[in-house]
């Protein structure tokens, strides 16, 4: 049985309190939320703090506001299991809803928060295995001496051996859809005080630096402005129907003109990366009725994206094919195609993919 290290458990009242513990331990601590990745990770040894700071008792970080211009402020400690089933979540953004209610398993969401997703750690193919394990490859650059670390150009990444980055991908499926849909988060610490954060610039396309906010800084809001008209969808590649992490996503979402050319779009590519992918191909869609053309060339362009890399779930060379098929997908659904598109499609894929390792 995989025991946790040895930790100080801290549960401050409010924020305040929790932005000076951090501020006072500095690395010594690390921000707990539902624990269902932290927990794990301590469990395999990828992270030995010595203090976790809890957020479960400040009651201003948890629930859904819906503002006067129809924007939504959503706590970061509010679980997955109460958002997924959020009507006004579900009526107002409908691919936030998909996607949060793709994460994990029901019993995980009723634990597992936003914010933890949001900050979910990067996850490889040679880092998320037991210490042991680990150990016998000499671990790896993103754990070079079986504990996590910050600081890059140690050891080996064995995805890209002769490479001075590590290739952790990005799992988490909240962040690509909330970046679609052009949200903004909060962070506040003791040094800095509070500020915001467009979601498409909290995280950096490295495996073990992947976040732009400082270890100090706690998530203290998330705001999702109205949709205005704008259609939205999440398409969730994995190997089982539930539970699993995501091999490849696609967030997409698009506002039509009554005569149907898109007036924006915007579309996020998850899990091909160390950071969710904002692609500045969605610009090729504005202008133009979401013809099979005009998606299929957007889908070609855009599915370069998807490296070949031995970094997550089946065959490395694999992915792309299947993001080019997951990007025409989603844009058609988001035409009118039908919302049923994302599971024949899911189907026939993983069928193709049954013997592929």
């Amino acid at each position: 049985m995989m025991r946790c290290p040895s930790f100080r458990y801290l549960a401050p009242a409010t924020l305040e309190e929790a932005a000076a513990i951090l501020a006072d331990l500095g690395p010594k601590a690390m921000i707990l939320g539902g624990g269902t990745d932290v927990v794990p990770n301590l469990k395999r040894r990828q992270m030995t703090p010595e203090a976790l700071v809890s957020l479960r008792k400040i009651a201003s970080l948890r629930g859904v506001t819906l503002g006067a211009d129809g924007a939504a402020t959503i706590g970061p400690c509010s679980t997955l299991a109460d958002l997924a089933l959020d009507k006004s979540i579900a009526s107002g953004w409908p691919g936030l809803s998909r996607a949060i209610s793709s994460i994990a398993s029901p019993l995980i969401r009723a634990t597992a928060t936003l914010g933890g997703n949001l900050c979910l750690d990067t996850r490889c193919n040679y880092y998320n295995q037991n210490h042991e394990w680990r150990q016998s490859i000499s671990f790896c650059m993103k754990a070079p001496h079986g504990t996590a670390v910050t600081e890059p150009g140690q050891a080996t990444c064995w995805v890209a051996p002769s490479s001075p980055r590590c290739w952790a991908v990005s799992s988490t499926d909240s962040a690509p859809m909330l970046m679609a849909l052009g949200a903004t988060v909060t962070v506040q610490s003791k040094a800095r005080g509070k500020r915001d954060i467009p979601m498409t610039a909290l995280y950096r396309d490295d495996g073990m630096d992947y976040l732009k906010k400082s270890p100090d800084e706690i998530v203290t809001s998330v705001r999702v402005p109205a949709a205005k008209g704008a259609k939205s969808t999440y398409w969730k590649l994995r190997r089982r129907g539930s539970f699993d992490f995501p091999v490849m996503s696609v967030a997409a979402s698009v506002k039509l003109a009554k005569s149907g050319e898109v007036e924006d779009a915007k579309v996020v590519l998850g899990a091909v990366a160390s950071c969710p992918l904002d692609l500045q191909e969605s610009a090729l869609l504005l202008g133009k009725k979401l013809t099979d053309d005009s998606i299929g060339e957007f889908a070609e362009k855009a599915s370069a994206h998807a490296r070949p890399l031995d970094n997550t779930d089946f065959q490395a060379a694999w992915r792309r094919k299947t993001a080019r098929a997951f990007l025409s997908g989603a844009l058609k659904e988001l035409r009118g195609d039908g919302k049923d598109t994302l599971g024949v499609l899911a189907q026939r894929v993983l069928q193709g993919a049954s013997c592929i390792g």
